[in-house]
């Protein structure tokens, strides 16, 4: 028992908090670019995959150029054309969504797997770390936020940008009409579909950039499938953050927090130490189901404050094809 107290108090070391913040930035993209797609009333059920191929451009691009710089943007363009052939399916060919996403997911997966056997091992030029003058000497707060480098700030700014856009801009309240009500928008004189292909591409870059994060700055280095998973968690913390840009972000370090659980539990623990590396996952469902829970459900309807902060509905229209007359 002593161990699992002692875990608890690592937990809010500096240190330990740090490097969850330093291990988000992956997930962070990854979870605004799904919020955004389906705000717009597209589901991109290839994400596990997609962030694994969007991984594999990244660092061979930064390995076969020598600069990290030219991997981010070729993993956006393969997030971006991944998500592009999910709204495609839909908007023109009248697919169902779910069912031509996990297609893509399922391709993915194998060409990652396939294209990437000859990169195993191999080790790409990493993200430079970028102290931020004056506020990295901040006690706490300086090691926590500002002793990183320039994806782990972008994708702080991403999460702000996001929010921003969504609530205080007239284009964050066109996406969220045609994610909604997309006949009333249409109404209006927005065009939805060209709307659905833009935000659902712009979401399919970010979860690019996201797959990008970890092999080129997160773990920095190809292995075989090394973002396995980490596609579903931003499915359910989208789910979880009530397709809210700042819950979503509080999910993202959440799971971070259960990882860093589950590892500091490993000394303590040794006989478990190949099931406390999976605790996180089971545990994000175990939250899923609770803040879905119909009795809290009803319970939060009496308290209308805390349902807004805890809860929201999807968009109305996500996952259905909206076809001109």
């Amino acid at each position: 028992m002593s161990g699992f107290f002692t875990a608890v108090g690592d937990m809010f070391n500096v240190a330990t908090v740090a490097s969850i913040v330093a291990g988000a930035s992956g997930l962070l993209f990854a979870t605004m670019g799904e919020t955004i797609s389906e705000k717009a009333g597209v589901i991109n059920l290839s994400v596990d995959g997609s962030m694994m191929l969007a991984a594999l451009a990244g660092f061979v691009m930064a390995f076969q150029t020598g600069t990290v710089w030219y991997g981010f943007p070729a993993a956006a363009a393969v997030g971006m054309v991944v998500a592009l052939v999910i709204a495609y399916g839909n908007i023109r060919l009248s697919l169902n969504q779910v069912a031509v996403g996990f297609v893509m997911f399922a391709l993915c997966t194998e060409l990652s797997r396939f294209l990437g056997s000859s990169y195993v091992g191999r080790v790409p030029v990493a993200v430079p770390a970028w102290d931020i003058p004056g506020l990295s000497s901040i006690p706490f707060f300086g090691p926590v936020l500002f002793s990183h480098n320039i994806i782990v700030y972008l994708s702080m700014l991403t999460v702000l940008a996001t929010y921003l856009f969504m609530y205080r801009t007239r284009a964050g309240l066109e996406l969220q009409g045609i994610g909604e009500r997309p006949e009333a928008a249409h109404s209006r004189g927005i065009p939805v579909n060209k709307l659905r292909y833009f935000y659902t591409a712009l979401g399919g870059a970010l979860i690019g950039i996201g797959g990008a994060a970890y092999t080129l700055d997160v773990k920095v280095g190809w292995s075989d499938r090394p973002t396995r998973n980490l596609g579903w968690i931003v499915l359910a913390i989208v789910i979880f953050g009530g397709w809210h840009p700042l819950r979503a972000a509080f999910g993202v370090l959440l799971f971070g927090a259960l990882q860093a659980f589950a590892l500091s539990l490993q000394p303590e623990f040794p006989s478990l130490s190949q099931v406390l590396p999976s605790i996180p996952f089971p545990a994000m469902i175990l939250v899923l189901v609770v803040v879905n829970w119909q009795r809290l459900l009803k319970w939060l309807d009496r308290y209308p404050f805390l349902r807004a902060v805890l809860r929201s509905d999807p968009p109305t229209a996500i996952g259905t094809r909206f076809e001109v007359n």
